[in-house]
């Protein structure tokens, strides 16, 4: 009996252990979840777009809107600081963003928005209904915000970026917040 307390004792340490290893993940695993399977929208440049165009290369996804305050900006740099850690893997990667303001993100709006950050990454937008049925797929929070100023508005929303691995399957949730050297350690495991 005292043997087995002592190695009960010994798994409940070891499983308490915060300190990320080799092939641990930083995010959330969240492989097999049954929700965020497809998206078609269109992308800054008026191209048709869906998630399995990109098949080959690791997905990261982000839900923003352009006029965001500080969330958006802030974590697209944490994605072009990922982009730079990656280094000559970074190919390997598509960083896709999708508008929850159809209204002001435009086209034009994105297209030079998202490009700002990477060349690589990639603005998706669709109508209002189109939006929409992402966000529920994706398990989305957005709402509009009114609020004094020029804009009008603003857009509350999720925070965090969903990756998909080379074959389209969800993989990860990464919060909003997490460092670009986390991140990359967690896609180059996925890579």
């Amino acid at each position: 009996m005292r043997y087995f307390l002592m190695l009960l004792f010994i798994s409940v340490l070891t499983a308490c252990k915060p300190a990320i290893e080799g092939n641990q993940f930083v995010a959330t695993d969240i492989t097999g979840a049954d929700f965020a399977q497809t998206l078609r929208l269109t992308d800054h440049t008026g191209k048709p777009r869906a998630l399995t165009d990109f098949k080959g290369k690791a997905v990261v996804l982000f839900f923003g809107y352009t006029h965001c305050p500080d969330v958006c900006p802030t974590t697209m740099l944490d994605l072009k600081q990922t982009m730079k850690l990656l280094g000559p893997r970074a190919d390997e990667l598509q960083v896709l963003f999708v508008t929850l303001d159809p209204a002001r993100d435009t086209q034009a709006v994105l297209a030079q928005f998202v490009p700002s950050f990477d060349k690589r990454f990639i603005g998706l937008r669709g109508n209002e209904q189109e939006t929409s049925a992402a966000t529920a797929t994706f398990k989305i929070y957005a709402k509009k915000v009114d609020v004094q100023g020029k804009g009008g508005y603003t857009v509350d929303h999720s925070a965090g970026m969903y990756v998909f691995d080379k074959a389209g399957k969800i993989r990860l949730y990464i919060d909003y917040g997490e460092k670009p050297v986390d991140i990359a350690h967690d896609l180059k495991l996925i890579l």
